[in-house]
Protein backbone atom coordinates (compact mmCIF):
# COMPACT_ATOMS: atom_id res chain seq x y z
CA UNK A 1 0.00 0.00 0.00
CA UNK A 2 0.96 3.69 -1.05
CA UNK A 3 2.17 5.36 2.31
CA UNK A 4 2.51 8.72 0.58
CA UNK A 5 0.72 11.30 2.01
CA UNK A 6 -1.93 12.95 -0.48
CA UNK A 7 -1.55 16.73 -0.36
CA UNK A 8 -4.94 17.49 0.00
CA UNK A 9 -3.98 16.20 3.28
CA UNK A 10 -1.35 18.67 4.15
CA UNK A 11 -2.46 22.30 5.42
CA UNK A 12 0.03 25.19 5.44
CA UNK A 13 -1.43 26.93 8.43
CA UNK A 14 1.08 30.24 7.90
CA UNK A 15 3.15 31.41 4.84
CA UNK A 16 6.83 31.39 6.85
CA UNK A 17 8.71 28.85 4.73
CA UNK A 18 10.71 25.51 5.90
CA UNK A 19 13.72 26.92 7.81
CA UNK A 20 16.76 24.81 6.28
CA UNK A 21 19.25 25.91 8.93
CA UNK A 22 16.68 25.02 11.45
CA UNK A 23 18.61 22.29 13.71
CA UNK A 24 15.44 19.77 14.11
CA UNK A 25 11.69 19.31 13.20
CA UNK A 26 9.23 19.37 16.04
CA UNK A 27 5.83 17.25 15.54
CA UNK A 28 3.52 18.92 18.14
CA UNK A 29 1.22 16.00 18.62
CA UNK A 30 -2.62 17.33 19.87
CA UNK A 31 -5.12 15.19 18.01
CA UNK A 32 -3.25 11.92 16.54
CA UNK A 33 -1.80 10.66 19.78
CA UNK A 34 -0.20 7.94 18.36
CA UNK A 35 2.93 6.63 17.15
CA UNK A 36 1.68 4.28 14.47
CA UNK A 37 -0.61 4.59 11.35
CA UNK A 38 -0.45 8.33 12.27
CA UNK A 39 -0.17 11.45 8.56
CA UNK A 40 1.44 13.94 10.49
CA UNK A 41 4.31 11.69 12.38
CA UNK A 42 4.72 10.54 8.80
CA UNK A 43 5.59 14.35 7.07
CA UNK A 44 7.39 15.27 10.06
CA UNK A 45 9.94 12.14 9.42
CA UNK A 46 10.00 12.78 6.08
CA UNK A 47 10.98 16.46 6.36
CA UNK A 48 13.40 15.61 9.19
CA UNK A 49 14.73 12.94 6.62
CA UNK A 50 14.98 15.85 4.04
CA UNK A 51 17.00 18.16 5.87
CA UNK A 52 19.05 15.44 7.74
CA UNK A 53 18.00 17.21 11.31
CA UNK A 54 16.72 14.93 14.82
CA UNK A 55 12.99 15.21 15.06
CA UNK A 56 11.17 15.80 18.80
CA UNK A 57 7.06 15.15 18.99
CA UNK A 58 5.63 17.27 21.59
CA UNK A 59 2.57 16.05 23.52
CA UNK A 60 1.69 18.39 25.60
CA UNK A 61 -1.92 18.55 27.72
CA UNK A 62 -3.41 21.87 29.05
CA UNK A 63 -5.41 22.51 32.20
CA UNK A 64 -7.31 25.10 31.21
CA UNK A 65 -8.99 23.20 28.05
CA UNK A 66 -13.08 23.57 28.68
CA UNK A 67 -14.62 20.39 30.36
CA UNK A 68 -10.78 19.65 31.40
CA UNK A 69 -11.41 16.53 34.13
CA UNK A 70 -9.86 13.52 35.86
CA UNK A 71 -11.78 11.48 33.41
CA UNK A 72 -10.00 13.01 30.36
CA UNK A 73 -6.49 13.61 31.60
CA UNK A 74 -6.57 9.70 32.88
CA UNK A 75 -7.89 8.41 29.48
CA UNK A 76 -5.02 10.76 27.61
CA UNK A 77 -2.33 10.25 30.14
CA UNK A 78 -2.52 6.24 29.94
CA UNK A 79 -2.28 6.75 25.76
CA UNK A 80 0.84 9.14 26.51
CA UNK A 81 2.26 6.37 28.38
CA UNK A 82 2.13 3.87 25.40
CA UNK A 83 3.40 6.58 23.05
CA UNK A 84 6.61 7.10 25.40
CA UNK A 85 7.41 3.47 25.47
CA UNK A 86 6.73 3.31 21.58
CA UNK A 87 9.42 5.85 21.25
CA UNK A 88 11.68 4.93 24.04
CA UNK A 89 14.07 3.06 21.74
CA UNK A 90 14.24 5.15 18.40
CA UNK A 91 15.85 8.58 17.53
CA UNK A 92 13.02 10.51 18.31
CA UNK A 93 12.81 12.73 20.88
CA UNK A 94 9.43 12.09 23.04
CA UNK A 95 8.56 14.98 25.06
CA UNK A 96 5.22 14.81 27.02
CA UNK A 97 3.84 17.29 29.32
CA UNK A 98 1.02 17.67 31.47
CA UNK A 99 0.18 21.63 32.87
CA UNK A 100 0.01 21.35 36.63
CA UNK A 101 -2.32 24.48 36.34
CA UNK A 102 -3.52 26.75 33.65
CA UNK A 103 -1.27 28.79 31.89
CA UNK A 104 2.08 26.82 33.50
CA UNK A 105 3.16 25.63 29.89
CA UNK A 106 2.69 28.78 28.09
CA UNK A 107 6.00 29.22 25.91
CA UNK A 108 6.93 25.91 25.92
CA UNK A 109 5.63 25.67 22.01
CA UNK A 110 7.51 28.71 21.21
CA UNK A 111 10.71 27.53 22.73
CA UNK A 112 11.09 24.08 20.98
CA UNK A 113 9.59 25.51 17.77
CA UNK A 114 12.33 28.60 17.78
CA UNK A 115 15.45 26.80 16.07
CA UNK A 116 13.30 24.39 14.31
CA UNK A 117 12.83 23.58 10.23
CA UNK A 118 9.57 23.51 10.60
CA UNK A 119 6.83 22.30 12.81
CA UNK A 120 4.14 19.49 11.92
CA UNK A 121 0.92 18.84 13.69
CA UNK A 122 -2.47 17.56 13.54
CA UNK A 123 -5.31 19.21 11.56
CA UNK A 124 -8.04 18.40 13.94
CA UNK A 125 -11.59 20.63 13.04
CA UNK A 126 -13.33 20.86 16.30
CA UNK A 127 -13.48 22.06 19.79
CA UNK A 128 -10.53 24.60 20.53
CA UNK A 129 -7.86 23.15 18.49
CA UNK A 130 -8.42 25.78 15.23
CA UNK A 131 -8.18 28.81 16.98
CA UNK A 132 -5.26 27.79 18.96
CA UNK A 133 -4.06 26.78 16.28
CA UNK A 134 -4.49 29.64 13.89
CA UNK A 135 -2.72 31.48 16.82
CA UNK A 136 -0.01 29.33 17.05
CA UNK A 137 0.58 29.80 13.35
CA UNK A 138 0.71 33.65 13.51
CA UNK A 139 3.65 33.56 15.63
CA UNK A 140 5.86 31.22 14.47
CA UNK A 141 8.50 32.25 13.12
CA UNK A 142 9.07 28.64 11.07
CA UNK A 143 6.48 26.99 8.68
CA UNK A 144 3.56 25.14 10.57
CA UNK A 145 1.94 22.89 8.69
CA UNK A 146 -1.45 20.91 10.14
CA UNK A 147 -1.69 17.64 8.50
CA UNK A 148 -5.33 15.80 8.02
CA UNK A 149 -5.35 11.86 9.54
CA UNK A 150 -9.01 11.59 10.83
CA UNK A 151 -10.39 9.70 8.28
CA UNK A 152 -10.17 7.45 4.96
CA UNK A 153 -11.63 10.10 3.18
CA UNK A 154 -9.30 13.75 3.51
CA UNK A 155 -11.81 16.54 4.94
CA UNK A 156 -10.45 19.49 2.48
CA UNK A 157 -10.85 17.19 -0.65
CA UNK A 158 -14.43 18.94 -1.27
CA UNK A 159 -15.23 22.44 -0.22
CA UNK A 160 -18.92 20.90 -0.18
CA UNK A 161 -20.96 20.76 2.76
CA UNK A 162 -23.35 17.55 3.16
CA UNK A 163 -26.52 17.47 4.16
CA UNK A 164 -27.84 14.04 4.36
CA UNK A 165 -25.63 11.17 4.71
CA UNK A 166 -27.07 9.70 1.27
CA UNK A 167 -25.56 12.23 -0.58
CA UNK A 168 -22.20 12.11 1.47
CA UNK A 169 -22.16 8.43 0.72
CA UNK A 170 -22.82 8.55 -3.04
CA UNK A 171 -20.31 11.10 -3.01
CA UNK A 172 -17.64 8.95 -1.12
CA UNK A 173 -18.79 6.07 -3.46
CA UNK A 174 -17.03 8.25 -6.38
CA UNK A 175 -14.29 10.11 -4.79
CA UNK A 176 -13.10 7.71 -1.90
CA UNK A 177 -11.54 5.07 -4.29
CA UNK A 178 -8.63 7.03 -4.92
CA UNK A 179 -7.99 7.60 -1.07
CA UNK A 180 -7.71 3.81 -0.27
CA UNK A 181 -4.50 3.08 -1.78
CA UNK A 182 -2.93 5.65 0.33
CA UNK A 183 -2.25 4.72 3.61
CA UNK A 184 0.23 5.81 7.36
CA UNK A 185 3.08 3.74 7.54
CA UNK A 186 2.15 1.07 10.10
CA UNK A 187 5.41 0.90 11.95
CA UNK A 188 7.20 4.46 11.07
CA UNK A 189 10.02 4.57 13.59
CA UNK A 190 10.98 0.93 12.78
CA UNK A 191 14.95 0.98 11.44
CA UNK A 192 13.88 5.05 11.36
CA UNK A 193 17.52 6.45 10.94
CA UNK A 194 17.68 9.86 11.81
CA UNK A 195 20.36 12.24 14.31
CA UNK A 196 19.48 11.28 17.50
CA UNK A 197 17.45 14.05 19.07
CA UNK A 198 17.50 15.81 22.57
CA UNK A 199 15.49 17.67 24.30
CA UNK A 200 17.34 21.47 25.20
CA UNK A 201 18.46 21.57 28.95
CA UNK A 202 17.17 24.93 29.51
CA UNK A 203 13.51 24.02 28.37
CA UNK A 204 13.17 20.74 30.23
CA UNK A 205 14.35 22.24 32.97
CA UNK A 206 11.51 25.35 33.11
CA UNK A 207 8.95 22.69 31.95
CA UNK A 208 9.67 19.43 33.48
CA UNK A 209 8.29 16.29 31.41
CA UNK A 210 5.76 14.51 32.29
CA UNK A 211 6.22 11.23 34.34
CA UNK A 212 2.96 9.45 34.78
CA UNK A 213 4.73 6.80 37.31
CA UNK A 214 5.94 9.42 39.57
CA UNK A 215 2.68 12.25 38.90
CA UNK A 216 -0.38 12.50 40.41
CA UNK A 217 -3.71 13.97 38.67
CA UNK A 218 -4.75 14.74 42.00
CA UNK A 219 -2.55 17.50 42.35
CA UNK A 220 -3.61 18.67 38.90
CA UNK A 221 -5.45 22.36 38.73
CA UNK A 222 -8.62 20.24 36.95
CA UNK A 223 -12.13 19.11 37.49
CA UNK A 224 -11.63 16.07 40.48
CA UNK A 225 -15.44 15.45 40.33
CA UNK A 226 -15.38 13.90 36.87
CA UNK A 227 -13.87 10.33 37.99
CA UNK A 228 -11.84 8.89 35.46
CA UNK A 229 -13.58 6.04 33.32
CA UNK A 230 -13.63 2.32 33.85
CA UNK A 231 -11.96 1.64 29.99
CA UNK A 232 -8.03 1.98 29.82
CA UNK A 233 -6.80 4.97 27.41
CA UNK A 234 -4.09 4.69 24.99
CA UNK A 235 -3.23 2.69 21.78
CA UNK A 236 -1.99 -0.40 23.58
CA UNK A 237 -5.73 -0.69 24.74
CA UNK A 238 -7.26 0.53 21.59
CA UNK A 239 -5.73 -2.45 19.48
CA UNK A 240 -7.11 -5.10 22.10
CA UNK A 241 -10.42 -3.32 21.50
CA UNK A 242 -10.34 -3.63 17.91
CA UNK A 243 -8.76 -7.13 18.47
CA UNK A 244 -12.05 -8.50 20.53
CA UNK A 245 -14.81 -6.48 18.03
CA UNK A 246 -13.10 -8.10 14.99
CA UNK A 247 -13.13 -11.41 17.01
CA UNK A 248 -16.35 -11.00 19.01
CA UNK A 249 -18.65 -8.67 18.21
CA UNK A 250 -18.37 -7.81 14.69
CA UNK A 251 -20.57 -11.11 13.56
CA UNK A 252 -23.18 -9.88 15.49
CA UNK A 253 -23.05 -6.43 14.59
CA UNK A 254 -25.57 -5.81 11.45
CA UNK A 255 -28.28 -7.58 13.82
CA UNK A 256 -27.64 -6.53 17.70
CA UNK A 257 -25.69 -3.17 17.68
CA UNK A 258 -28.91 -1.55 18.24
CA UNK A 259 -29.83 -4.11 21.34
CA UNK A 260 -28.36 -2.43 24.61
CA UNK A 261 -28.13 -5.97 26.47
CA UNK A 262 -25.85 -7.51 23.78
CA UNK A 263 -22.20 -6.28 23.54
CA UNK A 264 -22.25 -6.21 19.68
CA UNK A 265 -20.90 -2.56 19.38
CA UNK A 266 -17.07 -1.62 18.56
CA UNK A 267 -16.12 0.59 21.73
CA UNK A 268 -13.86 2.39 19.37
CA UNK A 269 -15.04 5.86 19.57
CA UNK A 270 -13.04 6.85 22.51
CA UNK A 271 -10.18 5.43 21.27
CA UNK A 272 -11.07 7.32 17.50
CA UNK A 273 -11.52 10.58 19.65
CA UNK A 274 -8.17 10.81 21.45
CA UNK A 275 -6.26 10.04 18.40
CA UNK A 276 -5.27 6.43 20.13
CA UNK A 277 -5.90 4.53 16.98
CA UNK A 278 -6.34 5.62 13.42
CA UNK A 279 -9.69 4.79 11.07
CA UNK A 280 -6.73 3.70 8.60
CA UNK A 281 -5.56 0.71 11.17
CA UNK A 282 -9.57 -0.13 11.64
CA UNK A 283 -9.86 -0.32 7.98
CA UNK A 284 -7.38 -2.03 7.30
CA UNK A 285 -7.66 -4.80 9.82
CA UNK A 286 -10.85 -5.03 9.25
CA UNK A 287 -10.91 -5.38 5.44
CA UNK A 288 -7.69 -8.06 5.78
CA UNK A 289 -9.90 -10.55 7.57
CA UNK A 290 -11.77 -11.22 4.40
CA UNK A 291 -9.32 -10.94 1.85
CA UNK A 292 -10.66 -7.85 0.47
CA UNK A 293 -9.29 -6.39 -2.07
CA UNK A 294 -10.23 -2.67 -3.97
CA UNK A 295 -11.66 -4.68 -7.32
CA UNK A 296 -15.04 -5.79 -4.76
CA UNK A 297 -16.13 -2.31 -5.10
CA UNK A 298 -19.27 -1.54 -6.94
CA UNK A 299 -18.54 0.26 -10.09
CA UNK A 300 -21.50 2.21 -9.47
CA UNK A 301 -22.25 4.68 -6.63
CA UNK A 302 -25.78 4.70 -5.78
CA UNK A 303 -25.35 6.12 -2.40
CA UNK A 304 -26.81 2.63 -0.67
CA UNK A 305 -25.75 1.99 3.11
CA UNK A 306 -25.09 -1.61 1.46
CA UNK A 307 -23.56 -3.50 -1.12
CA UNK A 308 -20.84 -0.73 -2.30
CA UNK A 309 -17.82 -2.21 -0.06
CA UNK A 310 -18.39 -6.20 -1.73
CA UNK A 311 -18.01 -7.32 2.06
CA UNK A 312 -20.38 -9.27 4.33
CA UNK A 313 -23.12 -7.51 5.67
CA UNK A 314 -21.56 -7.19 9.34
CA UNK A 315 -18.86 -5.24 7.67
CA UNK A 316 -20.50 -3.56 5.71
CA UNK A 317 -23.30 -1.73 8.20
CA UNK A 318 -19.60 -0.99 10.53
CA UNK A 319 -18.56 0.96 7.58
CA UNK A 320 -21.24 2.60 6.78
CA UNK A 321 -20.91 4.04 10.29
CA UNK A 322 -16.73 4.31 11.04
CA UNK A 323 -17.33 6.29 7.23
CA UNK A 324 -20.27 7.77 6.61
CA UNK A 325 -21.59 8.75 9.60
CA UNK A 326 -17.77 9.52 11.35
CA UNK A 327 -16.64 11.60 8.97
CA UNK A 328 -20.08 13.26 7.79
CA UNK A 329 -19.03 14.98 11.38
CA UNK A 330 -15.72 16.34 10.34
CA UNK A 331 -17.09 17.72 7.01
CA UNK A 332 -19.01 19.71 8.72
CA UNK A 333 -16.77 20.84 11.51
CA UNK A 334 -14.09 21.38 8.43
CA UNK A 335 -16.47 24.00 6.71
CA UNK A 336 -19.01 25.23 8.89
CA UNK A 337 -17.58 27.49 11.79
CA UNK A 338 -21.29 27.25 13.46
CA UNK A 339 -21.49 23.33 13.94
CA UNK A 340 -22.01 23.96 17.33
CA UNK A 341 -24.74 26.17 17.33
CA UNK A 342 -28.69 26.32 16.77
CA UNK A 343 -28.54 28.48 13.71
CA UNK A 344 -26.48 25.60 11.80
CA UNK A 345 -29.22 23.77 11.89
CA UNK A 346 -31.51 22.87 8.32
CA UNK A 347 -33.97 25.88 7.50
CA UNK A 348 -36.50 23.39 7.79
CA UNK A 349 -35.98 22.22 11.40
CA UNK A 350 -35.22 25.61 12.77
CA UNK A 351 -38.43 26.84 11.48
CA UNK A 352 -40.61 24.01 13.06
CA UNK A 353 -38.64 23.94 16.21
CA UNK A 354 -39.36 27.50 16.02
CA UNK A 355 -43.15 27.44 15.76
CA UNK A 356 -43.17 25.02 18.46
CA UNK A 357 -40.42 26.61 21.06
CA UNK A 358 -43.85 28.04 23.08
CA UNK A 359 -45.46 24.57 23.33
CA UNK A 360 -46.38 23.33 26.56
CA UNK A 361 -44.01 20.60 28.12
CA UNK A 362 -45.20 17.60 30.58
CA UNK A 363 -42.25 18.36 32.41
CA UNK A 364 -39.42 20.52 32.46
CA UNK A 365 -35.89 20.15 34.48
CA UNK A 366 -32.78 22.07 35.26
CA UNK A 367 -29.58 21.17 34.16
CA UNK A 368 -28.52 19.87 37.72
CA UNK A 369 -31.72 17.54 37.64
CA UNK A 370 -30.56 15.92 34.29
CA UNK A 371 -27.33 15.96 35.36
CA UNK A 372 -28.51 13.76 38.57
CA UNK A 373 -30.79 11.84 36.15
CA UNK A 374 -33.70 13.04 38.15
CA UNK A 375 -36.59 13.06 36.14
CA UNK A 376 -39.23 10.82 35.89
CA UNK A 377 -38.39 8.14 33.48
CA UNK A 378 -36.51 5.12 34.18
CA UNK A 379 -35.40 4.13 30.90
CA UNK A 380 -33.55 8.14 30.30
CA UNK A 381 -32.07 8.32 33.85
CA UNK A 382 -30.40 5.00 33.59
CA UNK A 383 -28.73 6.29 30.19
CA UNK A 384 -27.78 9.17 31.91
CA UNK A 385 -26.02 7.43 34.74
CA UNK A 386 -24.15 5.27 32.25
CA UNK A 387 -23.01 8.26 31.08
CA UNK A 388 -21.52 9.62 34.01
CA UNK A 389 -20.12 6.75 35.09
CA UNK A 390 -18.76 4.92 32.23
CA UNK A 391 -17.93 8.02 29.83
CA UNK A 392 -20.42 6.60 27.09
CA UNK A 393 -24.35 5.82 26.26
CA UNK A 394 -25.18 2.74 23.99
CA UNK A 395 -25.91 4.46 20.73
CA UNK A 396 -29.55 3.46 20.46
CA UNK A 397 -30.02 5.03 23.79
CA UNK A 398 -28.05 8.09 22.77
CA UNK A 399 -30.89 8.86 20.19
CA UNK A 400 -33.64 8.74 22.73
CA UNK A 401 -31.52 10.37 25.53
CA UNK A 402 -31.44 13.66 23.12
CA UNK A 403 -34.82 13.79 21.78
CA UNK A 404 -36.00 13.40 26.14
CA UNK A 405 -33.80 16.91 26.37
CA UNK A 406 -35.54 18.52 23.97
CA UNK A 407 -39.08 17.31 25.16
CA UNK A 408 -38.05 18.26 28.35
CA UNK A 409 -36.28 21.86 28.24
CA UNK A 410 -38.10 25.15 28.49
CA UNK A 411 -36.80 25.85 24.22
CA UNK A 412 -34.80 24.14 21.82
CA UNK A 413 -31.88 26.22 22.27
CA UNK A 414 -31.57 25.24 25.99
CA UNK A 415 -31.82 21.97 24.78
CA UNK A 416 -28.88 22.01 22.74
CA UNK A 417 -26.77 23.57 25.36
CA UNK A 418 -27.53 20.92 27.62
CA UNK A 419 -26.71 18.30 25.41
CA UNK A 420 -23.46 20.06 24.74
CA UNK A 421 -22.40 20.41 28.87
CA UNK A 422 -23.83 16.86 29.63
CA UNK A 423 -21.79 15.15 26.43
CA UNK A 424 -18.75 16.92 26.41
CA UNK A 425 -18.04 16.82 30.61
CA UNK A 426 -18.71 13.10 30.52
CA UNK A 427 -18.39 11.32 27.38
CA UNK A 428 -15.06 9.86 26.16
CA UNK A 429 -15.97 10.58 22.96
CA UNK A 430 -17.42 14.05 23.82
CA UNK A 431 -15.93 17.41 21.83
CA UNK A 432 -15.62 15.34 18.88
CA UNK A 433 -17.31 16.03 15.29
CA UNK A 434 -19.34 12.71 15.81
CA UNK A 435 -20.52 13.58 18.80
CA UNK A 436 -22.07 16.62 17.40
CA UNK A 437 -23.31 15.13 14.49
CA UNK A 438 -25.31 13.57 17.12
CA UNK A 439 -26.64 16.21 19.33
CA UNK A 440 -27.59 18.03 16.09
CA UNK A 441 -29.57 14.98 14.79
CA UNK A 442 -31.42 14.87 17.72
CA UNK A 443 -32.80 18.32 15.95
CA UNK A 444 -32.94 16.94 12.40
CA UNK A 445 -29.51 17.84 11.18
CA UNK A 446 -28.84 14.80 8.28
CA UNK A 447 -32.54 14.33 8.85
CA UNK A 448 -35.97 14.92 6.88
CA UNK A 449 -39.34 16.45 8.29
CA UNK A 450 -41.52 13.58 9.54
CA UNK A 451 -45.25 13.74 10.19
CA UNK A 452 -47.46 13.84 11.74
CA UNK A 453 -46.59 17.32 13.48
CA UNK A 454 -45.96 16.95 16.89
CA UNK A 455 -46.47 19.47 20.20
CA UNK A 456 -42.76 20.54 20.72
CA UNK A 457 -40.96 18.46 18.33
CA UNK A 458 -43.26 19.82 15.08
CA UNK A 459 -41.93 17.77 11.98
CA UNK A 460 -38.60 16.85 14.04
CA UNK A 461 -38.35 13.31 13.89
CA UNK A 462 -39.96 11.80 17.85
CA UNK A 463 -38.80 9.05 20.12
CA UNK A 464 -40.79 8.03 22.94
CA UNK A 465 -39.06 5.49 25.95
CA UNK A 466 -41.97 3.01 25.31
CA UNK A 467 -41.35 2.52 21.96
CA UNK A 468 -37.65 2.57 22.73
CA UNK A 469 -38.44 -0.35 25.15
CA UNK A 470 -40.56 -2.10 22.86
CA UNK A 471 -38.08 -2.10 20.09
CA UNK A 472 -35.50 -3.43 21.98
CA UNK A 473 -34.73 -5.17 25.08
CA UNK A 474 -34.10 -3.14 27.94
CA UNK A 475 -34.55 -5.21 31.16
CA UNK A 476 -31.07 -5.93 32.24
CA UNK A 477 -30.16 -2.82 31.27
CA UNK A 478 -32.47 -1.10 33.51
CA UNK A 479 -31.16 -3.16 36.10
CA UNK A 480 -27.59 -2.27 35.57
CA UNK A 481 -27.83 1.16 35.64
CA UNK A 482 -30.50 1.58 38.56
CA UNK A 483 -29.86 3.91 41.77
Amino acid sequence: MNTAIPESRIRRVNRVPVQPRGDHVLYWMTAARRVSYNFALDRAIAIAREHSVPLIVLEALRADYPWASDRIHAFIIQGMRDNAASLERTPIAYYPYVEPRGGAGKGLLMALAGNACAVVTDDYPCFFLPRMLEAVGQRLKTCLEAVDGNGLYPMRATDRVFTTAASFRRHLQKELPEFLASAPAAQPTRKLELPRARLPARVIRRWKPFIPERSQIAALAIDHTVAPAPIRGGADAAGKTLKSFLEARLPLYAEQRNQPEVRAQSNLSPYLHFGHISAHEIFIRLMRRGGWSPERLAVKATGSRSGWWGADRNTEAFLDELVTWREIGFNMCAHQKNYAAFASLPQWAKRTLDDHSGDPRSHTYTLAQFEGARTHDPLWNAAQRQLVREGTIHNYLRMLWGKKILEWTRSPRRAVEVMIELNNKYALDGRDPNSYSGIFWVLGRYDRAWGPERPIFGKIRYMSSDNTARKVRVKSYLERFAE
